[in-house]
């Protein structure tokens, strides 16, 4: 079997297994966010927290709580990995320096999981598995709940009615967000990442908290390694789109990635809950058809990206890549070019950020695929929760465009998408590329930053491109060549990862909350289809060109004009 086969055939059973998933995850997430009924274990913790989790938030109470859980997390995270000289179980690794540490903590909380060290060179069992792993769940979680609460502002039903001088009008109630992120961990996150990380420990990945010990090398000399909870962490930080690997290599490492299989597995896993969260709108809509129209424009960009990046990687340019089949350099052999390809797209276009290849060796045009996926706000499927309510973003502006064209008011799913409902959705498109840009050209203006790059030319301005990229957009893989272990990239690539992170969540819920606020407009014969093909290519399209003219200026600099030149 040739390596092109092999790779389409491994694409064709991804996509059986998330199709086979999909309908009954989603109809069970959607029924877990729509339960009136909480577990014992819930009612536990929320005694524990002091939340109250029937009471029903407005969109700026649902805010404050986002905000507040992760402030507290930030600074809980951030003292364990100062403390850690002082814990069990440290291995002997000294504290966190405040720099990385900041870092570390915002980068973990905000689901970025963008890592500046050497896991198994730093952090200690205490800090992977109370701080690390524990963030994995809930900030996986809290991007779920922002993204049901969005969906409830469609939705309207769960929108209370109270009287204004005789007359009803809506409250633009949102769920309440303490409730929410409860039952994203327990009922969704940690019954599917137990099971992920059994299947991962009987195909080969370690599970244990063992010391540092020596292990002998084929060509002579040994190397230390130290063992770790690497299954269940494993586990949730591809489940929760999180990316951050217990090793250095991540992915790529034996302990955390031994074979095929698990390699397909973990794609699987990063991917399920994304496509899946598609159906769990459509069923809290109340209109299947327009959870299959988002799920099929997800589809069609994932799908396409990831025939563009085999093309490009199985690309025969020159008789070394004509012996390895393909571009193999910094790829692992156990996977080939075509896993890799797939592992590699789906991981941008996720907030995942995990690899099992390096990007940085990528040929020019193969990392710039990486770059444009994230550049896209990985939308497609996107992270747990960033993805649908980003999707759901760029909708309502493809709504927008759409009744400009035939001069009526846009409309989608009954509510009028207004000056307010647009100016949200403005905002949100436009924060994220500023925040690349800017700290892209302040770096490369700089001379310190430039100090980090390892190349020169077109592929050194795109690996500190693909960093601020990766980091505001909350994936946090990085192009290998860039030492962002630094002041300046510690503390800017955790500015862009807070502000990337919580600044869209501000917009998104303002945007629920006006909403959930608004009453039903009937649909007219000229009302927009939104479960139509004809809307989902309009959706594509309008993605495609925003991203396009945004930052086509900055690929051009960097990957393009390398593949150009290759």
């Amino acid at each position: 079997m040739g390596p092109v086969l092999a790779g389409v055939l491994q694409l064709l059973a991804l996509i059986g297994a998330l199709a086979l998933a999909h309908i009954p995850l989603g109809t069970y997430m959607a029924g877990v966010y729509s339960s009136d009924k909480h577990w014992r274990i819930e009612k536990w913790i929320y005694k524990a927290i002091g939340a109250h989790p029937d009471t029903e938030m407005r969109w700026p109470a649902y805010l404050r709580g986002v905000l507040a859980f992760s402030a507290v997390s930030v600074l809980f995270l951030y003292l364990l990995q100062r403390l850690q000289g002082v814990l069990p179980l440290s291995l002997g690794f000294k504290a966190i320096d405040p720099d990385q540490a900041f870092n570390t903590a915002v980068s973990f909380v905000t689901n970025t999981n963008w890592q500046s060290y050497y896991g198994e060179q730093a952090m200690g069992h205490v800090v992977q598995t109370a701080g690390l792993a524990v963030q994995n769940f809930v900030s996986a979680a809290v991007g779920m709940a922002v993204a049901v609460a969005l969906v409830r502002g469609f939705a309207l039903p769960h929108s209370r009615l109270r009287s204004s001088g005789g007359t009803p009008i809506r409250t633009g109630e949102l769920g309440n967000f303490w409730s929410d992120m409860v039952r994203g961990v327990t009922r969704i996150l940690l019954p599917g990442a137990f099971l992920a990380a059994i299947v991962l420990v009987a195909c080969g990945v370690i599970q244990n908290f063992a010391g540092i010990h020596e292990v002998g090398q084929f060509m002579g000399g040994s190397q230390q390694w130290n063992g770790g909870a690497v299954a269940s962490q494993e586990a949730i930080k591809e489940l929760g789109t999180n990316g951050g690997g217990y090793f250095n290599a991540n992915s790529a490492h034996p302990f955390e990635n031994p074979t095929p299989f698990t390699n397909l597995l973990e794609i699987f896993l990063l991917l399920v809950i994304p496509f899946s969260l598609t159906r769990t709108f459509g069923v809290m809509v109340g209109s299947v058809k327009q959870g299959y129209a988002i799920l099929t424009t997800m589809a069609v960009i994932w799908v396409g990206f990831v025939a563009l990046m085999m093309w490009t990687e199985f690309a025969h340019h020159g008789p070394a890549l004509q012996i390895a089949g393909g571009a193999m350099e910094g790829k692992e052999v156990r996977f080939g070019v075509g896993s890799s390809s797939i592992f590699a797209v789906s991981t941008t276009l996720t907030s995942t950020g995990a690899v099992d290849s390096f990007h940085s060796s990528f040929t020019g045009f193969g990392g710039g695929i990486t770059m444009l996926g994230m550049m896209l706000g990985e939308i497609a499927p996107g992270g747990t929760g960033s993805g649908l309510y980003g999707m759901l973003v760029m909708a309502v502006i493809a709504v927008f465009i759409a009744g400009l064209m035939v001069g009526r008011t846009p409309e989608y799913l009954g509510r009028k998408i207004g000056a307010r409902e647009i100016k949200l959705a403005a905002c949100y498109i436009l924060v994220t590329p500023a925040l690349v840009l800017v700290f892209t050209a302040a770096a490369m203006a700089l001379p310190t930053p430039g100090n980090s790059m390892t190349n020169t030319g077109a592929h050194g301005f795109s690996e500190i491109l693909y960093a601020y990229t990766s980091a505001a957009n909350n994936n946090g893989s990085a192009f290998a060549g860039l030492n962002a272990d630094t002041q300046w990239f510690n503390t800017t690539l955790g500015l862009a990862m807070v502000l990337g992170r919580f600044l869209p969540m501000v917009f998104v819920l303002a945007l629920a909350g006006s909403l959930a606020e608004q009453q039903p407009v009937p649909a007219t014969a000229g009302t927009l289809r939104t479960e139509k093909p004809l809307f989902t290519g309009l959706l594509v399209g309008a993605i495609l060109i925003i991203t396009g003219l945004t930052y086509f200026p900055a690929l051009a600099l960097g990957p393009l004009a390398e593949g150009l030149a290759s």
